[in-house]
């Protein structure tokens, strides 16, 4: 394993610099080390200090630790919402979102992993799923040979040791055996579907499946491969149970509707509870393939099946967000909004849009840069905007804090998530984050420090937008590719040691993270490439 972790890295920054130097910073880096199992960070006491204050005033206000809602969103692109530039210009207008952007803070430098079972394990655990093992989407078919969440500490399991009602609604994609599913793994309960909406819906889908949803035999052997297609309940030490058998495509395009109206059922039984909660809502849409719903068919500007499926998740996020204020908990509630990973271009039509280079399934900007919105009435400056690095794992790190559960961060293991609590609450609030390590399984692909990335290796599709079917991945030559994303966003052309001097200081930086490799093995679950 150890062997097959360095051979990904470029043998450039083997020789570059010597391994005693991993975890001392250059002079670049304001960012410190404080033990050796942890994510170098930049201290901000002052700024900390006055985030804490503002927690402690709320609790006293209300009585109890903060709400925290996610909205996670499946293959939304950087440039789908309007308040990043997209919206009704590209014929899908997002209100809801927009407003929640403008009356909030706005991030627009968070990255996320490649794609979606690494980002869904990564924000439930605060680790690189290097780390983990949940290095690409589970399929059906794979055969695991370990269940890693058997010794992973997820972060629902920490906030139900500290009094909160943990729910997950929608999409799940981390494992489905028992063992598992959201209510093994920390969650009280659950309502969802296991796989993604393609996964669920190809068997049914006569347009574009015809040898699969046609032919009796495969449609019978695909079954038996064991994923499930139903909506499943699930609650903590209980069985789970289906609650609809799927059975057309009609049932994944209402699927949506459907889990808004289970979260929104939840809201209301929280109302009632003094127990503060973590909810995490996962979209269905709009991963490939879109099936538009009946209530928002044809309603996006564009007509077509995807935009429908965004104006539907701008409507039901503010459905959602509507309720929480009608039952009086939007001011103690930290409401973050994301997406999984940049959008699926292989499936074009029926993709998303962004702006930078690549997309789902890459380390260009295009697969790993998503939207960031952080929402909380009252606690957050409205209006706010920043371009500081966030990581989606630094949700962690941040949700224990305003819990009030930070002394539960595991110690046992290395964690990469960040504490953001006060860069989120501040009006003049700046990251602790100055970098981002971005693999594809277990190659260490890019790496970004300040306005600075640098690419190891590469992905190139080799037919337009096919980044997951027909791509392949290239190591760079002499030397890294380095790119200034400030003049050069869209990764076309490099800066290299011609016109730029940082060159030698970022590779050193990216090398920190081989020792941490080292000292905490990643683990193999049977995931290969």
């Amino acid at each position: 394993m150890k062997k097959n972790l360095l051979s990904s890295t470029c043998l450039f920054l083997l020789v570059l610099i010597n391994e005693s130097l991993f975890a001392q910073a250059t002079p670049l880096s304001k960012a410190k080390y404080v033990n050796d199992h942890q994510q170098s960070f930049i201290p901000r006491p002052e700024q900390d200090k006055i985030a804490q204050e503002k927690l402690a005033a709320l609790e006293k206000k209300t009585g109890k630790k903060p709400n925290i809602l996610w909205f996670v969103i499946d293959d939304m692109g950087y440039g789908d919402l309007g308040c990043y530039g997209g919206g009704a210009v590209i014929g899908a207008a997002t209100p809801n979102i927009d407003r929640l952007a403008k009356e909030g803070l706005k991030l627009t430098t968070v990255y996320s992993q490649p794609t979606c079972t690494p980002t869904r394990s990564a924000l439930l655990t605060g680790r690189l799923p290097v780390r983990t093992g949940l290095t690409r989407p589970i399929l059906a078919g794979d055969k695991l040979t370990k269940n890693p969440w058997e010794d992973e500490i997820s972060l629902p399991k920490l906030l139900s040791a500290n009094n909160y009602k943990t729910i997950l609604t929608g999409k799940w994609h981390v494992g489905e055996l028992e063992g598992m599913r959201p209510f093994d793994i920390g969650f009280d309960e659950y309502e969802g579907y296991y796989a993604a909406e393609k996964e669920i819906s190809q068997a049914f889908d006569k347009r574009r499946y015809p040898d699969l949803s046609l032919d009796s035999f495969k449609r019978d052997a695909y079954m038996k491969l064991g994923a499930s297609a139903d909506l499943v309940y699930g609650k903590k030490g209980g069985e789970e149970q289906i609650v609809k058998k799927t059975t057309s495509t009609n049932d994944i395009a209402e699927a949506d509707e459907v889990l808004k109206d289970f979260t929104i059922k939840k809201l209301r039984e929280l109302a009632k509870q003094k127990q503060p909660f973590f909810l995490e809502h996962c979209f269905m849409k709009v991963h490939a393939d879109v099936f538009a719903s009946k209530k928002y068919e044809g309603k996006s500007v564009s007509k077509y099946p995807f935009k429908d499926g965004v104006v539907e998740v701008d409507a039901l996020v503010g459905e959602m967000v509507a309720e929480l204020e009608k039952l009086g908990m939007l001011e103690n509630t930290l409401i973050f909004i994301t997406s999984d990973n940049g959008p699926q271009m292989d499936s074009w039509p029926d993709n998303g849009f962004t702006p930078f280079r690549g997309g789902k399934a890459t380390t260009w900007e295009g697969g790993v840069r998503v939207p960031g919105i952080a929402y909380w009435k009252g606690m957050i400056t409205p209006g706010r905007e920043s371009a500081d690095i966030f990581d989606l794992m630094d949700l962690y790190n941040t949700s224990l804090n305003i819990a009030g559960a930070s002394a539960s961060l595991p110690q046992d293991r290395y964690m990469d998530g960040i504490d953001q609590t006060s860069f989120l609450l501040l009006d003049n609030g700046e990251s602790k984050r100055d970098r981002v390590f971005m693999f594809i399984d277990k190659n260490l692909m890019a790496f970004r420090m300040l306005e600075y990335k640098m690419h190891f290796k590469y992905t190139v599709d080799t037919r337009l937008n096919a980044n997951i079917d027909q791509s392949t991945i290239y190591q760079t030559g002499l030397a890294p590719w380095l790119f200034n994303l400030y003049t050069g966003p869209k990764e076309e052309q490099t800066d290299g040691h011609v016109y730029n001097a940082w060159t030698a200081p970022i590779a050193a930086e990216s090398k920190t993270i081989l020792p941490t490799l080292k000292k905490f093995p990643p683990k193999d679950i049977g995931l290969g490439e």
